[in-house]
C-alpha cells in the first residue's frame, strides 16, 4: 500500500496570537514572517475561505500552554541526565539553556495552540 500523495500545501501553518508580533518576537518564534500570524477571528474567516466549516475547536490558555512548554523542558532535561554522551546531547542543551528564556521574551504572548474540527462544505 502506498502512502497518501501530500497536498502541496499540507506543510502550510498559521500562527495564532492576539495581536501581531514586533519584528523581535516574529524573529524569536521562527516564524517566517509577520504574514504567518493569524488573529483566531482571522483563522476562523481563512478556513471558511478554504471552503471549511468550523465544527469544533479546543484553544489553550495561557497557562495549560505554559504547562505545555515547560513539560517539553523537562523532558529535555530528563533525557541529557540519561544520555550525558549522545551525539545530539550539546544541541539539546544549548536548546534547554536558551528556549526557556526565547519562549517568555518572543513566543508567550503571540503563539499557543488550538485543535480545529473542520468538515468540508
Amino acid at each position: 500500500m502506498q502512502p497518501p500523495a501530500r497536498r502541496p500545501d499540507a506543510d502550510r501553518r498559521a500562527v495564532l496570537g492576539h495581536e501581531p508580533p514586533d519584528r523581535d518576537a516574529v524573529e524569536g518564534s521562527q516564524a517566517g514572517s509577520r504574514d504567518d500570524f493569524r488573529l483566531l477571528p482571522e483563522l476562523i474567516d481563512q478556513f471558511g475561505e478554504l471552503g471549511y466549516d468550523v465544527v469544533e475547536m479546543v484553544l489553550a490558555d495561557q497557562d495549560s500552554w505554559d504547562r505545555y512548554r515547560a513539560a517539553q523542558w523537562l523532558n529535555i532535561r530528563r533525557w541529557l541526565d540519561r544520555h550525558p554522551d549522545d551525539e545530539l546531547a550539546a544541541e539539546l542543551r544549548a536548546e534547554l539553556a536558551t528556549e526557556p528564556a526565547r519562549y517568555v521574551r518572543y513566543q508567550r504572548e503571540y503563539l499557543g495552540w488550538g485543535v480545529f474540527a473542520l468538515m468540508r462544505r
